[in-house]
């Protein structure tokens, strides 16, 4: 399955939905729900509450965010807002500010 890319030129509002893994180059305002993996590249922002399997962040996200598998903030990634996430990776250089939850899904 090939993943739909969000343009670095291209500023989305409003709710996102689907099963395709998505890569954010761009900037989204609103609300995603993904039965997928999110990748957020260097430049592109997340302005939205997120629901997905597996979210990277290497470049930005402002909003609460449940991965039901995988979250993982990338050097240089910056995140504001609450998680929940049974497994959550912060690396060394990626900026977070929120609470977290890492209770399983069981």
């Amino acid at each position: 399955m090939s993943e739909t890319i969000i343009g670095k030129n291209l500023v989305i509002e409003g709710e996102i939905s689907g099963t395709e893994p998505l890569l954010v180059q761009g900037t989204i305002k609103g609300k995603v729900n993904l039965k997928n993996k999110i990748s957020i590249t260097q430049e592109g922002r997340l302005e939205a509450g997120v629901e997905a399997f597996n979210l990277d962040v290497a470049g930005s996200v402002r909003g609460n965010v449940h991965c039901s598998e995988l979250l993982e903030i990338k050097p240089g990634g910056v995140m504001e807002g609450d998680i929940a996430a049974p497994r959550i990776l912060i690396a060394d250089g990626a900026v977070y500010k929120g609470n977290i939850d890492m209770k399983t899904n069981s």
